[in-house]
């Protein structure tokens, strides 16, 4: 059942990544990129290190929204929902994209893959890569959520239609809206 999974997850994956660059929008590419990274997090988690992919998951999503939210707001293309090309320098991106997937084709074949059971401590691996990655970096980490939030709040609250100074002009004017 799990190698179905896998294949199943794998096979969407890859379908929304080239969705990306065959859909005519920012907006759908978005998505498409957005789906894609939580299809390669269920791979991630469904290979038991669950803490990883679940990281994964929740920087993806603030990522997606916020540029969501930045391309509503700054693009000159409404939502990012009007035809456009997603696709520059086609024959250089194609020779490039052909030269790293044969550089990590090849490096699945040369190198030495390490075998079950040669994890050099016998604490959890997860636990370790959990630690290694928060372990120093725990405020850093802290801080960046809540700069983050306070960005998307900002963001948002200036993108209103309203906009920020809307009910102080109606105060100075000493009138109000109907």
């Amino acid at each position: 059942m799990d190698a179905v999974v896998f294949w199943a997850l794998a096979a969407g994956a890859t379908v929304l990544a080239v969705a990306v660059f065959v859909v005519d929008s920012m907006a759908r590419a978005t998505f498409a990129l957005l789906g894609s990274f939580l299809l390669a997090a269920g791979e991630i988690i469904l290979l038991g290190l669950a803490y990883l992919g679940v990281v994964i998951v929740v920087m993806m999503i603030m990522e997606m929204v916020i540029m969501a939210v930045f391309m509503v707001m700054y693009m000159m293309n409404p939502a990012g929902l009007m035809p456009m090309s997603m696709v520059h320098n086609q024959r250089g991106a194609l020779v490039i994209a052909g030269g790293v997937f044969a550089a990590l084709a090849a490096g699945i074949f040369l190198i030495p893959w390490p075998t079950q059971g040669t994890h050099s401590s016998g604490a959890d691996a997860t636990f370790d890569l959990g630690k290694v990655l928060m372990g120093p970096h725990m405020l850093t980490m802290m801080l960046l959520g809540i700069t983050l939030f306070a960005t998307m709040i900002v963001t948002v609250s200036l993108a209103a239609a309203r906009g920020r100074y809307d009910r102080l002009g109606d105060d100075l004017e000493g009138g109000s809206r109907q």
